[in-house]
């Protein structure tokens, strides 16, 4: 059940963090789901090494951390792929 739960928040936070990078990336919607979590392990590991990883309640700061993650790596993500693959966007 956890690799369901890693995929369904890769998801999210991978589309998440799409809309809120400026302009149009070029990564398909499987890269997405992996880069968001890509970002979302990378923000529970920055909020291990704060100690907010694991708080009473909703861990707001785990998940803003999981988000800004997400945003770094399919930022960094779609450069890297544009780079690699060309720019081929769809007119």
């Amino acid at each position: 059940m956890s690799w369901l739960w890693a995929i369904i928040v890769g998801l999210v936070l991978g589309l998440i963090a799409k809309a809120i990078l400026p302009g149009k990336q070029q990564i398909p919607l499987w890269l997405t789901v992996v880069f968001g979590i890509i970002g979302s392990v990378l923000g529970n590991w920055a909020a291990t090494g704060m100690g907010v990883n694991d708080t009473r309640g909703i861990d707001w700061i785990r998940h803003v951390l999981q988000l800004i993650g997400a945003v770094v790596v399919v930022g960094v993500g779609d450069r890297v792929w544009v780079a690699l693959r060309g720019n081929k966007s769809k007119a």
